[in-house]
This record gives C-alpha cells, structure tokens and sequence, in this order.
C-alpha cells in the first residue's frame, strides 16, 4: 500500500498516468493520495518526509482547549458556601457578634447596639483586664426571671453563622472593674476603689453614683480569688451585676472559664460605630499591666468571611487564564 501511494504521488507530480494511454486509474491510488489518513513511507516526498501529516484541531492532536470560564451565577454558591464556611470559623474563634439586651451599661452602650466580641486571645491565654468591656455566660442564674426570646427560622440562621446572638446562650455583658488577687471596695457614695486607689469613672451613667446607699449589696468589699472577676454595669443604678449577686455560689465573682471574650467594637446601628477602649484610669500607677496579645479585631465576621473568599476567586480567576494562554 505504501508503494501505491509513492507510485500515485508520483503519477501527479510526473504526470505518468498520461504517458500510458490506455491504462485504468487505481482507485485505491486515488485513495491513498487524497484521503489523509495513511501516513507516507519513509523516503517519500510527504509532507513531513515521513513524518505524520499536520491535521486540524481535533480531539487527538494534543492541544489542550482553551477552559471556559464558569459564569459567576455558576461561581455564586460556592462563593457563599465558603464564605459562610469561613464566618463559622471565625465565630467559633476569632470574633463574634452580641446585642445589648438592656440599658446596665448605658452610655457607654445602648440596648440594641450590636458590639464584636474579641474570641482570639483567650486561646493565647489572655485573661480579662480591668477596664475592659466582657461578655461572658450567666455564671449562677443572674438572668432568672428575665423573659426569653423565641427566635424566627431567619433569626435562628443569622445565630448559627454569628450574625446574631443565640437567644439559647443567657450572656451578659459588664465592665470588668477587679482581677483575681485585687481588693475593690465602695462605700457610701463613692468613689469606686480598687487595691485603695480611687477610680476616675466618666463612663458612668449621668446622674449616677459610682456606688449605691443600699443594703442588698451596693456597700461592700471585696477580696476576689484567682481566677474570677468582678464586674459592674456603667449605670450603676440599673445594673444586676457583681454587687447584687454575692450570695450565689460565686459570691458574685465571674469565673474567668465563662468569659466569652472582650467587646472591642460598637459596630451597629453605624451612626455610634466606635471602639471600647480601657479607660485611662485603670492605667493610673500600673494598676493595670495590658497584655500585648489583647490587640482588637476589628471586624465583622460576614467582612473577615469577604477577605477570606476574595484570594479563592483571584486564584480560581487566575488558573483559567492560565489555561487559556497554553
């Protein structure tokens, strides 16, 4: 077959088939020249000189097709999964959102605001810090009697990825004002004293006292124990915290185990966008010594899930022209 086609292309270029009238064509000559699909002999004048024939794209020429790019409404639901992946993350370790339930820590938050809530440096060892702003669970049922909320399918979904607080979870939210090993008494009117130095309070509700004359529990001193914290609320006189809990099983100390973690931002409604910073008087004669691990973050979980999908799509992105300049 190889000598057929040798002979037939020679035929074509010199013209033998007209030397010899009378002779019939071969049909499988005409074939073997015009079909493309018989690679020439060695030695014959090919194309390739025995090489295979260059053919068009096909699926057997073994050039990669170009990729095409996913369209975005294809891309939209993996971009939300991770994003929601990632927001679960980041409330199970990094940041979470809480609501302000009440008016205890008036002004300095309002009931409805929405506050971020630092998860990370307590899984460096960072404990709480006077001045410092917690949220942390009801250690011995401070929130009885108070009425429950029964969330919607939505509320319930906006929880779970820690845009809302679970209404299963009784938190609460106070001012840490002593730290295991300290000594904080009020008596009469004030001013609030931790370890015998008298605290500067602007943070506290106007018209309020730093303590309150009553007997359930406004006048006292005490000594706290390693591992607990004291905390009030900023409106002194409508806040159920430390002071009017002492009779619990804690004698009204926190346990530092049940600390969520220390609210660093006002993030919502956005008109009182604004950080928590320790007041300058728990810095007065190193009466507080901050650790550097509590440095805030400072943003939502729903904008720290954005950051984490926008290297997800540049590198998909960038792959597929990679592809496409093969």
């Amino acid at each position: 077959m190889g000598d057929v086609a040798v002979g037939a292309r020679s035929g074509h270029d010199g013209e033998e088939h007209r030397g010899r009238p009378g002779e019939a064509a071969d049909p499988a000559a005409d074939d073997a020249v015009t079909s493309g699909s018989d690679v020439p002999a060695a030695g014959g004048d090919g194309p390739g000189d025995g090489q295979p024939p260059t053919t068009g794209p096909g699926s057997g020429d073994g050039t990669p097709r170009p990729r095409t790019q996913r369209s975005f409404w294809k891309e939209l639901p993996i971009l939300i999964g991770i994003a929601l992946v990632l927001a679960l993350l980041i409330k199970t370790f990094l940041v979470q959102a809480f609501s302000i339930p009440s008016d205890s820590m008036q002004n300095t938050l309002q009931e409805g605001d929405r506050v971020l809530v630092d998860k990370l440096t307590p899984w460096f060892g960072s404990e709480p810090e006077r001045g410092e702003v917690v949220v942390f669970h009801d250690p011995d049922n401070w929130l009885a009697g108070e009425p429950t909320i029964d969330p919607n399918a939505v509320q319930t979904f906006l929880s779970w990825i820690g845009l809302m607080p679970s209404a299963e979870e009784k938190d609460l939210i106070k001012r840490v004002i002593g730290v295991g090993g300290d000594t904080v008494s009020c008596n009469k009117t004030g001013p609030l004293t931790v370890n015998g130095k008298a605290l500067n309070e602007p943070y506290v509700y106007p018209g309020n006292t730093p303590c309150s004359m009553d007997d359930s529990g406004g006048q006292f001193t005490v000594k706290i124990p390693k591992g607990y914290i004291w905390v009030m609320g900023d409106h002194r006189q409508n806040s159920r915290d430390s002071r009017y809990n002492q009779s619990d099983k804690n004698h009204g100390m926190v346990p530092v185990d049940q600390v969520v973690g220390r609210a660093i931002v006002k993030a919502w409604p956005i008109n009182r966008w604004g950080t928590l910073p320790v007041p300058d008087t728990f810095d007065q004669d190193g009466l507080n010594a901050r650790s550097a691990a509590s440095a805030a973050l400072t943003v939502a979980p729903e904008g720290l899930a954005l950051a984490g999908v926008v290297p997800v799509v540049l590198w998909r992105r960038r792959r597929v022209r990679a592809a496409e300049t093969r």
